[in-house]
């Protein structure tokens, strides 16, 4: 287990450092998104879910469809993550494509908010006191966190498993155990909550029902064995 862990954060750094460059202002987010994918199966990993490739105000979970015209541009959240066999490594960064000051601050003070929480997460620590480190620092460059979007527990093939790592004091109880974590700082300088935009074209296998079909059954069959729980689109 832990190898494989390990191998697929591996292939995510090695991803990271090499799309960095190429993502240009105007560039289809759909090239982005197959480079960032292809290259990771190049490399003997697999997506855990769909490139997530957020513009300014969307804050996450925009994947572009195959079809899709949109260009980057603003703040371009990047968000990918590697399996081998269903142990994950997730990740994402923030790239400004504007020259901008604004955006400058935001991921400089998101930088700031990682490193407290990696400081303060540790056995038998509290997720809330993450959290506090989480909105300390984000608040002393006058941001604030987004309080419901959140960090999280990973286990194999569920990347949202278990306990919630808050981007605020949340004054809960829980305790970090032994695990694999992914630590989310969102800055913003809005109010601090997002909302459900359009459906997303994000998908996952939740249950598994008897279909007629066969044609929906053959689609069913490549799901389970391609992504069994994880994320599709």
């Amino acid at each position: 287990m832990e190898e494989k862990i390990l191998k697929a954060g591996k292939i995510t750094k090695t991803v990271k450092e090499w799309i960095k460059p190429q993502i240009k202002k105007d560039m289809p987010l759909i090239e982005i998104a197959n480079l960032i994918e292809n290259k990771i199966i190049e490399m003997g990993g697999k997506p855990a879910f769909p490139v997530n490739l957020s513009i300014n105000e969307v804050a996450a979970h925009y994947t572009p469809e195959h079809n899709d015209k949109t260009l980057s541009h603003g703040l371009l959240k990047v968000d990918f993550g590697v399996h081998i066999d269903g142990f994950i490594a997730d990740n994402a960064f923030s790239i400004d494509l504007e020259d901008s000051k604004l955006n400058k601050e935001l991921i400089e003070t998101s930088k700031k908010a990682l490193d407290s929480a990696e400081n303060k997460i540790k056995l038998n620590t509290k997720t809330s006191e993450i959290g506090k480190a989480i909105e300390e620092e984000i608040k002393k460059s006058n941001f604030n966190p987004i309080i419901n979007l959140s960090g999280h527990e990973i286990k194999q093939y569920d990347l949202h498993a278990g306990k919630t790592i808050p981007n605020f004091d949340d004054k809960k109880s829980e305790i970090i155990n032994s695990g694999l974590y992914a630590i989310e700082p969102f800055v913003t300088n809005g109010v601090g909550r997002v909302h459900d935009g359009k459906p997303s074209g994000i998908y996952s296998l939740i249950d598994n029902k008897n279909i007629r079909n066969p044609n929906a059954r053959k689609i069913l069959k490549f799901i389970e064995d391609e992504y069994e729980t994880l994320p599709f689109c």
